[in-house]
């Protein structure tokens, strides 16, 4: 059979991810979009686009007979699910079958199997594999806490709680199912026992319909936040450091192939311990997030794969070797110091040292020697990160002979990368990469309560960078200014015939207006016939304009790129990137948030309000709660007191920055 044009029922990277190997295959691509994707790059890749009205997931991607009709309307030939919305759902891929289509996924008996959590994990134990007993809530007890609420139906920590006191199960075992059913459009969730150092492991399988089944290699996705994945590599230091442990998980995750009769790309994935134990987690059903790693490490394009075995080709009967060492980072616009609050808005600059979608080549046999760098992502300069979606940007891959090289490479580029628009994770990335523990191996999930997410968030640019840069700032502003004057152009800011007064400009960090302010940083600076005076000591001025400013410090020339776009302003340079935002001079009495004030960290519908106005309130308490980005995220009181303004109901929306509530601070104490 052959397959001459594919619709793509996602969006983003994944959807481009696709797109590429369509391109290089021959085969024509089709896309769909909601409103809010209708100038996304996925939409531009693709040959032909077709618009799907609304801009939620229940709106638009997971309207499955809106997908099959665009797919027939186009002359689409064979669907290909991405991963994320209905890639794992039965019912929808019958349906593809049903309109004549070719579904890029495995047999729809295989998807029901291990559709259910719960189901798949009775089925595996009865195959022999090692799984975590389900609990029943009403039967839970103090000595079996912590547990993890999960859902049934779901991934991507969506639908995931860890619950420590039992008298917090109820409520969140409800908020999990809210989460569920609007992410995946089904409320079920189960519980199990809460590992709370563990180690996860999957194996990424690859079958045909003519009995051949791959085991090709491992990953460890440990590090993780909210239960999903940040970092992932293959191969896993921990199955690297364990003598047969690979053998056991290879002959597991073949069993668990085997058992429901599957075909195409899979993922079996296990919760381990540091002894090499490990217990069934679940079976994804669809491409993984980061089958890239397994691609740089074993030179097979996995998207191929999956369109060879839909066509019903066969595998090779020898599978490839691994060489070197992978590892992904899943970059995304948010705030890791802020609970992991997302991040919205337009991405002005977007580059990334690293090629698009690429394999590293093997065909000499050897594999790259070096270091490689690839970037798969779902945005481009001048994109806007919107709150329908999750708030993932791109995912960046190294590969490298050794692991050590893989983590430099990586960090590396992330530095150099120009990410102007929402704040992202990109520091906290890069120190993970360069953390001891990591470089050593150490990576279970509880990596961030032990390594401290404060300290993981830090900034990557010291102070003295941060200063230097400031000053970079406010020197091409102030070339801006003298290029653009009417009256004395060419002359230096502030240019006197006499001694004067030193120029002074402010910034802060760019936080949201009262959230979390980290200070003001102010430069002064004086230009005039004996160059650059300022604080900052040994530094001179070497040449300066609007884009480009380069500095002597102390012998040592340094060339900092400033980029500005309203008030914000992105400095980059090998110090690191900086990011900055222009302290006006004159503040309007109208635009000050008054104390107490609960802001909304994003962009978001309200979906629950816990409190009334008139309450006595503690500080910390929870007051309402946003969902944004198919997360729920909780808005607690800043300060005990009484809530004396409440300003959004249930099911409203609103923009980041806006006062929802103010808590008034008790007068006397005891009131």
């Amino acid at each position: 059979m052959t397959i001459s044009s594919i619709l793509v029922a996602n969006r983003g990277e994944i959807a481009r991810r696709v797109f590429s190997t369509c391109r290089q295959q021959g085969i024509d691509t089709v896309a769909v979009f909601s409103d809010a994707d209708a100038d996304s790059p996925h939409v531009r890749d693709a040959d032909v686009a077709v618009h799907l009205p609304g801009n939620t997931s229940a709106e638009t991607y997971l309207r499955g007979e809106r997908v099959i009709a665009a797919a027939i309307r186009t002359g689409a030939d064979a669907l290909h699910p991405g991963y994320g919305f209905l890639s794992e759902n039965a019912e929808f891929a019958q349906q593809v079958l049903n309109a004549g289509l070719t579904w890029i996924g495995p047999p729809v008996k295989a998807i029901e199997l291990m559709g259910s959590k719960v189901e798949s994990k009775a089925m595996m134990a009865d195959a022999g594999v090692p799984v975590l007993t389900q609990l029943e809530p009403a039967d839970i007890t103090e000595s079996q806490l912590p547990v993890l609420i999960k859902a049934s139906a779901g991934g991507g920590g969506r639908g995931m709680r860890i619950v420590r006191e039992l008298a917090d199960l109820h409520s969140e075992i409800e908020a999990a199912k809210r989460e569920s059913l609007s992410a995946f459009g089904d409320s079920t969730v189960f519980v199990e026992r809460y590992v709370e150092t563990g180690r996860h492991i999957e194996v990424q399988v690859m079958a045909d319909r003519h009995g051949t089944v791959w085991t090709v290699g491992e990953r460890e996705c440990s590090i993780q936040r909210r239960h999903q994945k940040v970092v992932e590599e293959a191969p896993s230091p921990l199955v690297q450091r364990i003598d047969g442990m690979r053998e056991r998980l290879f002959d597991a995750a073949r069993l668990a192939t085997e058992a429901i009769g599957y075909e195409g790309a899979g993922t079996v994935e296990f919760l381990a311990d540091e002894e090499g134990n490990f217990f069934f987690l679940e079976m994804n059903t669809r491409l993984q997030v980061e089958h890239p790693v397994t691609e740089c490490t074993t030179g097979l394009d996995l998207v191929a794969l999956q369109i060879s075995v839909a066509a019903g080709d066969p595998l090779p009967s020898e599978q490839p070797d691994t060489r070197g060492h992978s590892i992904e980072v899943r970059l995304y616009a948010e705030d890791p110091s802020r609970d992991w609050q997302p991040q919205s808005g337009p991405v002005h600059r977007f580059e990334i040292p690293g090629a698009a979608f690429e394999v590293p080549n093997r065909s000499d046999g050897s594999g790259t020697t070096g270091g490689f760098c690839r970037v798969d992502s779902g945005v481009v300069s001048g994109s806007v990160v919107g709150t329908y979606y999750d708030p993932m940007l791109a995912k960046v891959i190294s590969f490298a002979p050794t692991r050590d090289q893989a983590a430099t490479v990586l960090a590396k580029s992330l530095q150099k990368a120009k990410i102007h628009g929402p704040k992202t994770n990109r520091d906290l990335l890069v120190n993970i990469l360069q953390h001891p523990a990591f470089l050593a191996g150490d990576t279970d999930t509880a990596f961030f309560d032990t390594h401290g997410l404060e300290a993981l968030s830090q900034p990557s640019a010291d102070e003295r960078a941060v200063e230097l840069s400031a000053l970079a700032a406010a020197l091409a502003d102030a070339a801006a200014n003298r290029d653009s004057a009417v009256v004395g152009r060419g002359l230096p800011s502030g240019w006197r015939n006499l001694p004067s007064q030193p120029q002074r400009k402010t910034y802060s960090d760019g936080s949201i207006r009262g959230i979390h302010s980290r200070g003001d940083i102010t430069v002064e600076y004086t230009l005039g016939r004996y160059g650059l005076v300022t604080d900052r000591g040994g530094v001179s001025l070497v040449s300066n304009t609007p884009e480009r400013v380069v500095l002597d410090d102390n012998g040592i020339r340094r060339s900092f790129e400033v980029s500005v776009y309203g008030s914000q302003v992105f400095v980059d340079s090998a110090l690191g990137p900086v990011r900055l935002e222009r302290t006006p001079r004159f503040v309007d009495p109208t635009e000050e948030i008054a104390a107490g004030s609960l802001l909304a960290p994003m962009p978001g519908s309200v979906v629950r309000v816990a409190a009334a106005q008139g309450d006595s309130v503690t500080a910390g308490q929870p007051i309402l709660w946003l969902e944004a980005m198919k997360m729920e995220h909780t808005v607690t009181a800043p300060t005990s007191g009484v809530l004396s303004e409440l300003n959004v109901t249930e099911g409203q929306q609103v923009e980041v920055g806006a006062v929802l509530a103010v808590v008034t601070v008790f007068e006397n104490e005891g009131e």
